[in-house]
């Protein structure tokens, strides 16, 4: 093999088996690029469902795991084990199987949120950062080209200085008639805050608003008021959540999530407004960056089109050919696998991979989980945020 080209990254998934949506694409991404190959899963806590659904991918039956901390150890001490794991489980088990794998000397890729707590995240980051481990979190749409070159654009000062950010994520699956069943409502981990955490709608997709909110203003709010809702008959948790955000350079914000969201299939859309121009970006036509120039005409910037080291890096195919989700999933995979190859031959993180999402963004998502319960739970009051200056 030439030395210009890093061996494929042994992966493992914690969760993900036959049936569920997002272990398959995890494992799409993770192979689009060629970084990586899945070798060895605990695809299930059952012994007989994991060894099934490793069966079903093709895994050596000796590395298919019923248990998550046996896998870790197992892994660690083989010559060939695993150089990362993918954590794709509900909510509740992010923080002790990341510990697992950590503790043993594993790269961590796991779904956000980061856990069911500020504290949970804490520990992660702490823990990350003193074994020198990778851990990337799966905000996916900031794998989009167009997404970074958004986020390029504002950091360059073409936007001006930013006056406004408005970031919603719509969605209406909860709404269909079948999910309005109290047996489903009792049967769904996302609506059971001992698997879910506190939150629902908030920690599923409200966290992906206010993540790529800030990755493309670089800004984080100061203080927050927000509402939480659950239109939902018989739901414990919320199905809405509205928040309205203050910035520290005086610019305002609003933030608004649904599950109930009739005629909405996956609606995220975010608008910057600075002082010169606007930015919009619409994830369901996520080819197409929006700019407005103050008194000007808006421009329809297209992946494959615009000039930029960021969408240039994220960007695999010609322009007018769509890429879409698998391949913004993926772009956060191959930015994992460049820096574990870096940090594992005691080299820089290179630049292109520089902005894959990680602990500390899992840990901004928790804070402000925190930030909305704690407003929520007063009467929607303000409450200060104590965030970094920029995502």
């Amino acid at each position: 093999m030439s030395d210009t080209i890093p061996r494929r990254l042994r992966l493992g998934m914690v969760g993900g088996g036959q049936g569920a949506f997002i272990g398959a694409v995890h494992r799409i991404a993770a192979r689009l690029d060629d970084c990586y190959e899945v070798v060895a899963g605990a695809l299930s806590g059952d012994a007989e469902r994991s060894r099934q659904s490793g069966a079903a991918i093709r895994l050596d039956p000796a590395r298919c795991y019923a248990d998550y901390r046996e896998m870790a150890q197992a892994e660690a001490a083989r010559e060939d084990g695993i150089d990362a794991v993918a954590i794709v489980t509900p909510n509740h088990l992010h923080a002790p199987v990341a510990t697992a794998f950590l503790e043993a000397g594993i790269h961590v890729i796991c779904d956000k949120p980061l856990g069911v707590s500020l504290e949970e995240g804490l520990a992660l980051a702490a823990l990350a950062h003193a074994r020198k481990r990778v851990f990337a979190l799966t905000h996916t749409y900031t794998g989009y080209p167009m997404v970074r070159h958004a986020r390029e654009l504002v950091a360059s000062g073409a936007i001006g200085e930013v006056r406004m950010v408005h970031v919603e994520y719509a969605q209406d699956w909860m709404a269909e008639s079948d999910k309005q069943d109290p047996a489903f409502q009792a049967a769904n981990w996302h609506n059971d805050p001992r698997r879910a955490g506190p939150t629902g709608c908030t920690g599923d997709i409200g966290t992906h608003a206010w993540h790529i909110a800030g990755f493309v203003s670089g800004l984080q709010p100061s203080a927050l008021l927000a509402e939480l809702h659950a239109f939902t008959p018989n739901r414990t948790l919320d199905d809405h959540l509205q928040v309205m955000l203050r910035y520290p350079n005086g610019a305002r914000g609003t933030l608004w999530a649904s599950q109930m969201a009739t005629g909405c299939e996956n609606a995220l859309k975010l608008r910057v407004f600075g002082t010169e121009a606007s930015l919009a970006f619409d994830q369901e036509h996520p080819n197409e960056l929006w700019l407005t120039p103050q008194g000007g005409c808006a421009q329809r910037l297209t992946r494959g089109r615009v000039s930029g080291a960021a969408a240039e890096a994220a960007t695999r195919i010609p322009n007018g050919h769509p890429e879409g989700y698998l391949e913004a999933f993926a772009q956060l995979y191959r930015d994992a696998a460049a820096q574990i190859h870096a940090l594992d031959a005691g080299l820089p993180v290179p630049a292109s991979s520089a902005w894959l999402p990680t602990v500390e963004d899992g840990v901004g998502g928790m804070r402000f989980i925190d930030a909305v319960l704690a407003s929520h739970r007063d009467g929607s009051r303000w409450v200060t945020l104590d965030m970094p200056d920029s995502a």
